[in-house]
């Protein structure tokens, strides 16, 4: 079940009742038949390397406030997870990306507010000064072998498969 449910029927008004549906208990519609389905929340991260560094930035806020993770965030409505890659790196990092390539796409809900389907893409620098922003309060590349502490466990995870 879903934390936080929504209440009351988006359509009708009338307060919603739990129920089995598509095999799931769900918030449904006694009166108009309508069905709370939640979407997952969608992710993207880039790898950016260069020689034997990767490119990470400090969140500024939790959780995991002060650790270290790859230039990431969600993906908005309707948006194009090739272009929130874009977004995203451009936000935290000052850094225009290209050669924008799918690497993976991973299932990981480390928290309750994070995304639960985070979509991996390599890139190279285009243009841009490395400067943090956004949510990021430093962006750096590291050694590959020596790496600060990292907020998640997917960013462990990817830098180990993908290095």
């Amino acid at each position: 079940m879903i934390e936080n449910p929504i209440l009351y029927c988006p359509h009708c008004g009338s307060t919603l009742i739990v129920q089995l549906h598509s095999g799931k208990m769900r918030p449904s519609c006694a009166s108009c038949d309508w069905v709370y389905f939640p979407d997952p929340k969608v992710a993207v991260a880039v790898l950016i390397k260069n020689d034997n560094q990767v490119l990470l930035v400090q969140r500024s806020f939790d959780p995991k406030k002060g650790h270290w993770t790859l230039p990431s965030g969600f993906v908005d409505a309707g948006e194009d997870p090739k272009l929130a890659v874009k977004r995203e790196c451009l936000e935290e990092t000052g850094l225009e990306i290209k050669d924008i390539q799918l690497v993976d796409v991973l299932f990981s809900q480390e928290h309750p507010r994070g995304a639960s389907i985070l979509i991996i893409y390599k890139a190279e620098v285009e243009s841009g000064l490395l400067i943090a922003g956004d949510d990021a309060s430093q962006a750096i590349y590291f050694a590959v072998k020596d790496l600060p502490p990292l907020a998640f466990t997917s960013t462990r995870n990817i830098l180990d498969l993908y290095l």
